[in-house]
């Protein structure tokens, strides 16, 4: 809701300053090429992410995620114990981390649900746990391997090498989902309400 407001807000002082200046032409110019180039952009990634949507769809239903759970589990464990106890909770957290390190966030948005589901508290219902924020921290910060949303934005745009932010891309990815998991840790133990 609050976002509704400052988006509204930043529109009206566009148009306020543009008829000032008389330049409101130029933000009319602007908002259908905006509008133009947001369709495109909007297609032109529909086809990465309906492929790699399907291609996690065929994996969880080809046991491929319990293998990947397998794999992840030390990781798993010691970041959301849940996992120890819940084989589902640990398939959809794998799911979800090896699409984000491909890169593929938005395909991995419906395993994230899922587990998040499977993490809420039956006896605080409302209240997010520790393991849900920790989730968060690494959905936002995500460590990618392969970046291939923003090179499918990327070579929609014209550059003709667009993996070549990978150096960039590991190792701001590694320090922000470090520093994220670090601050929900120390929040955690911070601000524990039992």
């Amino acid at each position: 809701m609050v976002m509704s407001w400052i988006w509204i807000l930043i529109i009206l002082i566009s148009v306020v300053f543009s008829s000032i200046t008389g330049t409101i032409s130029n933000v009319a110019a602007a908002t259908a090429q905006g509008a133009q180039a947001g369709i495109t952009l909007a297609v032109s990634m529909a086809g990465s992410l309906c492929l790699w949507s399907g291609v996690g769809h065929l994996m969880d239903k080809a046991g491929m995620t319990g293998s990947l759970s397998k794999w992840l589990r030390p990781v798993l464990n010691r970041i959301f114990p849940g996992t120890k106890t819940d084989a589902q909770l640990s398939n959809d957290l794998s799911a979800n981390i090896c699409a984000n390190i491909l890169g593929l966030g938005n395909a991995a948005t419906p395993m994230g649900i899922r587990a998040v589901k499977r993490m809420v508290d039956p006896n605080r219902p409302g209240i997010a746990t520790d393991e849900m924020c920790r989730l968060i921290v690494l959905n936002t910060a995500s460590i990618q391997l392969i970046p291939a949303n923003v090179a499918a934005v990327r070579s929609s745009l014209g550059c003709s090498t667009p993996f070549d932010i990978l150096p960039a891309v590991w190792v701001t990815s590694i320090c922000s989902a470090g520093l994220g998991l670090a601050a929900a840790w120390l929040f955690g133990k911070l601000w524990r309400h039992d």
